[in-house]
Formats: structure tokens, sequence, C-alpha cells
């Protein structure tokens, strides 16, 4: 016999090039969706707010920042703070203080409001709510939104009569004819006005009805600027309260977050992190195996003795028969000279009009008889191997000899 030449195994482990081909549709659809995302970005950015509105340093159009950043360019000392707790330090370190309240959320409670007047003897308060009228102006009421095309100040209010007008169409409020202790300005329809000023003893209180006046957008127009410089800027240092969700009580049993220790939550992001880089690590792939030859001779009698025994630690008696029916079916089509695709009607009618055997019978031993047992599938394999030997003795030509035998086995699985 001859040398066979070794087949070279192929291989199919993805080169460079192909791993680009197959990731640019990802890399294409990663930078779109990065440049849709920064386009959001800058289209929402640009009009969006960049913080609360009014913030100190905000510089959208809602903010405040512009009327801030006059006030300290004047001298005066700006304080931003985001609960009452600041705001009393910050009121009681600086000694003579305006204080600023913009309580847009209505975060702060009737009890809060209240201290507030207490906190210093200047208060400012911009677009006050329910609570916060009943608490520090309870002769106040809402006026709705000014139809008025113009605004003038009509009152001795030194900082209104600076500012001359301010701009129209906001929010007002209404205040009683003849309410004692306060004054309004820049009236509008029905006694109501932009502005009130409450004065008890040595404290004030200035109401604003609408945010425009210390907006960003809205400052530079009409005489916004005159008056908001002139009520906030009346004294050398200016806190600018912003409440905010920690001025909100705490009701009802403690969070979970609250009774974790502080190093709990960056322990479970390193152990996160870890177990990424670890699935990483091992999970990764060089691409499919590649197929080779075995570089030893495997007896073929242990590939069988191990895949019995599989078979009858399992029980899979049926497995164990269905191995050997596929086996008898393709000899016995080959002996009938049925090609080795015919279907299993074919084979069965071959088989049984080669042995004068009824199909059914042959049907049930080649596929429809399940054994339940040992024994049931010992005999339906004698069975089957009767079956194979009558249909090679039929299917063998009139005057030839006696049936080769097959040649002796090696014991050994050849490739």
């Amino acid at each position: 016999m001859g040398t066979r030449t070794p087949v070279t195994p192929v291989s199919s482990t993805p080169t460079i090039r192909g791993v680009l081909r197959r990731s640019v549709f990802w890399v294409v659809a990663g930078v779109g969706a990065l440049l849709v995302a920064v386009i959001a970005f800058v289209l929402t950015g640009s009009g969006g707010t960049a913080g609360p509105r009014l913030g100190a340093d905000n510089p959208a159009p809602a903010g405040g920042m512009a009327v801030v950043e006059v006030l300290r360019q004047q001298g005066v000392t700006v304080v931003p703070v985001d609960t009452l707790d600041e705001a009393g330090d910050a009121t009681a370190a600086a000694g003579n203080a305006t204080l600023f309240v913009s309580d847009e959320s209505g975060y702060l409670s009737t009890a809060q409001l209240a201290r507030l007047d207490d906190l210093s003897s200047r208060v400012v308060v911009v677009d006050p709510d329910f609570l916060a009228l009943q608490a520090l102006a309870p002769d106040v009421g809402f006026g709705g939104v000014s139809t008025a095309d113009s605004l003038s100040a009509e009152c001795t209010l030194p900082a209104a009569e600076r500012a001359e007008t301010i701009s129209p169409g906001g929010k007002t409020l209404g205040l009683p004819a003849g309410a004692a202790g306060y004054t309004g300005c820049f009236p509008g329809e029905n006694d109501t006005y932009s502005v009130i000023e409450r004065v008890t003893d040595d404290r004030t209180v200035t109401l604003v009805a609408d945010t425009a006046v210390f907006a960003n957008d809205e400052i530079a127009t009409y005489g916004n600027a005159a008056l908001a410089l002139n009520l906030l800027g009346a004294v050398d240092t200016l806190v600018w309260y912003l409440p905010t969700l920690a001025d909100v009580p705490v009701t009802g049993p403690p969070s979970l977050g609250a009774l974790t220790p502080g190093w709990v939550t960056p322990v479970l992001l390193l152990l996160v992190g870890v177990t990424i880089t670890a699935m990483v690590w091992r999970g990764r792939r060089f691409g499919p195996l590649v197929a080779e030859n075995l570089p030893v001779v495997v007896r073929a009698s242990e590939t069988m003795e191990g895949r019995a025994r599989l078979y009858a630690r399992t029980s899979a008696r049926l497995r164990a028969i269905d191995a050997i029916r596929i086996g008898a079916v393709a000899r016995m089509a080959q002996a009938a000279g049925l090609p080795r695709t015919a279907p299993l009607d074919q084979v069965i009618r071959a088989v049984a009009a080669l042995t004068a055997r009824p199909p059914e019978r042959v049907q049930a031993v080649l596929v429809g008889e399940m054994p339940g047992s040992d024994a049931a599938m010992m005999a339906l394999s004698d069975a089957i191997d009767e079956l194979e030997r009558a249909t090679a003795l039929a299917a063998r030509p009139p005057g030839a000899g006696p049936s080769p035998t097959a040649p002796p086995s090696t014991g050994r699985m050849e490739p």
C-alpha cells in the first residue's frame, strides 16, 4: 500500500483583516451614535438650563448669574447656599446681610418659612407660593398674570423709583386696599402689584411676584437691573438661598443607604469592575477550533465499550438500539441497490420485498419496537441482525458463491 499524504488541517482562526471587516458595522454605528449624542447635547445645552432657576452660577436664560456677577463687581459679597441651616449660618456670620430666597419647588414647610423672617432684617422672596405668603405676608394673595403693556413704579419704594419700569406680562400679587404696613409697586389691574414690601419694626420683607426681574434673559430690559441691584445690593453681603431636597424633613425609619457604611459602595464598585475584568480575561475566544487528525490510533473496541458503558449507566436502550438500526438500515439499503440517501420507507419496502416479509414486521424491527428492558433490547438486536442477514442473502445474485466473509478486524479505528 502506498503512503497516504497527510492532510494539512485548515485553520479557521480569524485574521486581523477579517475581524476588522466584521467590526466595520459596529464601529460605524458607534461613531454615528456618538455624533447624534454630541449634536443633541449641543442643541439642548444651548437653550436648556445649566442649573436651577435663578441659580447663582447658572448662565442659562433662566439663571441668575448675571445679576450675581454685577453685584460682586460692585463689592457685594454673594454667598450661595442651598439649605436653611447654611442660610442661617451665613447671615449670622455676616451680621448684616440681605437674604434672597427662591423656593421654586416648594421644599420649605410653614415652620421653615417662618424662620426666614428671623434670619435677616432684609429678606427678598421671589415668586412666593401660598405657604410663603401665609408665613411672611398673610394679607397678600395671588393676583394672576399682568396684562398691562407697561409697569411703572408708582410707589415710594426707593429701589422701585430708581427702576421706574420693569418688564410687563409676569405674575402679580394681590394686596387689599388699606392694608397696614404694606407698600405695593408696579400696579396692574384690580389692586394687583408686581412688587410688595412689608415693613414691621426693623425688618423688611420684599415680595417679587415674577422671576423675570432677576433672570439672565430679562435683567437687561426695562428697569429690571436697577430694581434687582438696589434690592439686593443695599448692604455688603447677600446670601443667595435656593432651597433643595436637603431642606425636606426626613420622616420614617432610616433608609438602607443611610445605614450602610461609606466604604460599602466603593467596594461594590471595585468588585463589579474586577468581575467584568475577569470575564473578559478568562472568557476570551481565539476563534473556532481547528480540525486535526489524531496523532494516535484509537482502538475501535475502546470507543465501542466506552459508549456501551454510557448507554448502560443511563439505561439509554432506545439510543443504543437506534445506533444499531442506523447502521443496519444503511447496509441493507446498499445490499438492496438503493442509494444512501433513500428514504426509510423505500428501504423498508425493498427489504420486505427481498425477504418476503410483511412490511409491518420490517418496520417494527427497524423503527417501531421500543425495548423496555435489557432482555428486550438484546432480542430486538438479534432480530435486526437476522433481518440484515436475510436481506444480504436474498440480494445475492443466483449462482453466486457463498457470501464473502468480512475481513478480520484489526481492533483499531483508522482515520
